[in-house]
């Protein structure tokens, strides 16, 4: 089936709305926002000393002289501990069969996306990023941070050329000590806003197969929990498979040196 271009335009734009409400209600939730320095040292001082903890916290883990191994290690757990999450409340908002379908659909996507988006931030942080997100402020700017992020999880077209792109603008920044420019002003902004629209079209598309899984009770449970780890897994592990190859996951010993611009 061809589609003309007002077509395909609506589609995008239709697919716009759908992630900016998916993102808005699942950044509505209790805890979306990690507090970067709060999860760095409960990930890693049961392996490191007070300094060598503080060091990763105020820089970034590989200039604290953390191994590699140890943050693929903490990664890894953190992806199977929101794996486990997501399909259990999967399993939960997948029990009710019928007319419950039409309640369930949205709370089961926003809890997804939120497993999602909390854990873009761990692995982000894991892997040298910087602070990402504002406190109870869902602006543009964390919405571009957060659309990036998933963009790159669920394999949009450039999402990982935009993402390593971000990254080297944030190593360059951090290490001549200057305030980091809003991604809502460079000219990585309309490529991110195209990866939103991608994402919620995506996601419309998705949306039928899950509502189909909830139409059987219990079943539909399993079906729905499934469905999540199925596709949850390889979108953390795709993540973390790019940002572990960024130059933020590196310590500034083995960094090339700096260019001008991306």
């Amino acid at each position: 089936m061809t589609y003309t271009d007002s077509e395909q335009h609506e589609a995008k734009e239709t697919g716009a709305k759908a992630w900016d409400r998916i993102m808005g209600a699942s950044l509505a939730l209790p805890g979306a926002k990690v507090d970067r320095g709060s999860f760095l040292y409960s990930q890693l001082i049961n392996y490191c000393d007070e300094t060598q903890t503080k060091k990763a916290i105020e820089g970034r883990p590989a200039n604290a002289g953390i191994p590699s191994k140890l943050i693929d290690r903490l990664a890894d757990a953190c992806i199977k501990s929101h794996v486990r999450k997501a399909s259990a409340i999967s399993f939960g908002t997948g029990l009710p069969g019928g007319w419950a379908v039409a309640a369930t659909i949205p709370a089961d996507l926003a809890q997804f996306y939120w497993h999602a988006i909390v854990l873009s931030q761990k692995l982000a942080y894991l892997y040298g990023w910087p602070d990402l997100l504002k406190e109870d402020e869902a602006d543009e700017e964390t919405k571009a941070k957060i659309t990036l992020l998933i963009g790159a999880m669920m394999g949009a077209q450039g999402a990982n050329k935009v993402i390593s792109g971000v990254a080297e603008r944030f190593a360059r920044e951090i290490a001549r000590r200057l305030p980091r420019q809003a991604l809502t002003r460079t000219a990585y902004y309309p490529l991110i806003k195209q990866i939103g629209k991608w994402i919620g079209f995506n996601v419309t598309k998705s949306t039928f197969a899950r509502s189909v899984s909830k139409v059987v009770p219990i079943v539909g449970g399993f079906v729905s929990a499934g469905l999540t780890a199925l596709m949850m897994k390889p979108m953390a592990k795709r993540l973390k498979n790019h940002l572990r190859e960024l130059r933020l996951a590196y310590s500034d010993d083995h960094e090339l040196d700096l260019i001008d611009e991306v």
